[in-house]
């Protein structure tokens, strides 16, 4: 896949589900939706595999992503994101202030594979987590990319850098 010049983003599963289950619910915001199936077709956004096994409600949803990717997330399965997440999971194996029940929740969420995927290609993670440095019972998104430098973002910062505008019209 060419993917045109600009930054690529990898969204976490909390931006594609609190969106569709709030504030950019299709019904309300169908422009939103039209933007990211866009943008998945140009290369610019990119739903790993991990994040794709998330998504498991609402159907409408599923059935969404479906479509946008067709069905074919982007793999997380290559030996340069593999070395990314070991990097990634290491850090937080030996980083003493998170409990051991932060560091099991971690290795089983698609956090650290999201993370992993944009450290080895040069991407931006979306995320809609806030950073909680001090936190010992959760690993926030936004403080692991820190520690890495990895890129990471909001879902309107996305919005403002590939530069979405979403229109009023009346409806009918």
């Amino acid at each position: 896949m060419t993917v045109p010049a600009g930054r690529i983003y990898v969204p976490d599963t909390n931006v594609l589900v609190a969106a569709y289950r709030h504030y950019y619910a299709p019904e309300i915001c169908p422009g939103f939706w039209a933007s990211l199936s866009h943008h998945i077709a140009t290369g610019r956004l990119l739903i790993i595999d991990r994040v794709f096994v998330e998504i498991v409600s609402p159907a409408e949803l599923v059935e969404w992503v479906e479509q946008a990717i067709g069905s074919s997330p982007e793999t997380s399965g290559t030996q340069p994101v593999a070395d990314a997440y070991r990097q990634l999971i290491d850090w937080v194996q030996d980083n003493p202030q998170y409990t051991t029940a932060a560091r099991a929740d971690f290795a089983r969420v698609a956090d650290g594979w999201l993370a992993a995927y944009a450290m080895a290609h040069g991407a931006v993670v979306v995320t809609n987590e806030v950073s909680a440095p001090q936190s010992q019972s959760t690993i926030k998104l936004p403080d692991l990319c820190r520690q890495f430098d990895i890129p990471c973002i909001n879902t309107f910062e996305m919005l403002r850098d590939l530069e979405v505008r979403l229109e009023w019209s009346p409806a009918g």
